[in-house]
């Protein structure tokens, strides 16, 4: 019930200050962080000039070699929105929320939260010891990195797993709402909020676009800042 108690409020919290009509000036609205014409408010961090491009609109990443690109600024509390197709069997990818965006120079990924993106061939490309990983692995899971601590909603070891299987294979747009406030993730994924956790131990940062050895497409990407929260800096990426 308390999980169920948080998502009420963190989405209560989104549509009051979407819908706030006291002062227009200054209510939330959502902005885009991908204008569809060029790279524009996003840094390359450690993948080559040629790994992240536009066409037709579209953000396209080759997925080699393996590394990130981040957001201009730092976010705290927000709501964002990513539409995103793999186009490859068993692609992999994610966002890394309230991230350092300092790669560790063997994974080549920095810390923060990973929202994941798999596409739904993953577990059958990756057994072992002919064991198939759960076919909820694919399904939008949520994990710190890097020495970030959170609690999962719905554990799979430390991670959080989707309760219900909802992403689409290669080929078909998926899209993820994340709800990121004072430390606590909601994942929504196509439509229905499946997955979260909470107590993160850094819960301001910046966005990074992970690139991971196979192509997939991302489109629509946007994003609703919140009020911040009482944060320490402890909790905060360091500002690059």
């Amino acid at each position: 019930m308390k999980r169920f108690a948080i998502t009420i409020t963190l989405i209560s919290l989104a549509v009051l200050l979407a819908g706030a009509r006291a002062a227009p000036a200054l209510a939330p609205a959502f902005r885009d962080l991908f204008n569809g014409k060029d790279l524009r408010g996003w840094i390359n961090v450690n993948t080559n000039p040629d790994t992240w491009k536009v066409k037709d609109g579209l953000l396209v990443c080759s997925g080699h070699p393996i590394g990130v690109m981040r957001s201009e600024k730092q976010y705290e509390n927000f709501i964002l929105h990513i539409e995103w197709m793999h186009m490859e069997p068993g692609g992999n990818s994610g966002v890394f929320v309230w991230s350092n965006a300092r790669p560790n120079p063997e994974s080549r990924l920095p810390n923060g939260v990973e929202v994941q993106m798999l596409e739904l061939d993953w577990p059958n490309l990756h057994k072992k010891d002919g064991v198939t990983p759960p076919i909820a692995y694919v399904h939008g899971e949520l994990f710190g990195v890097g020495g970030v601590k959170t609690i999962p909603d719905n554990p799979h070891g430390e991670r959080s797993k989707s309760i219900e299987n909802r992403c689409k294979g290669r080929g078909e747009w998926n899209t993820y709402d994340v709800v990121a406030v004072d430390g606590v993730i909601k994942l929504s994924v196509n439509g229905k909020v499946v997955n979260g956790i909470s107590r993160s131990s850094q819960k301001k940062g910046y966005l990074c676009l992970e690139s991971e050895g196979a192509e997939i497409h991302f489109r629509n990407i946007r994003i609703m800042e919140l009020p911040p929260g009482v944060t320490s800096p402890d909790q905060a990426a360091p500002e690059l």
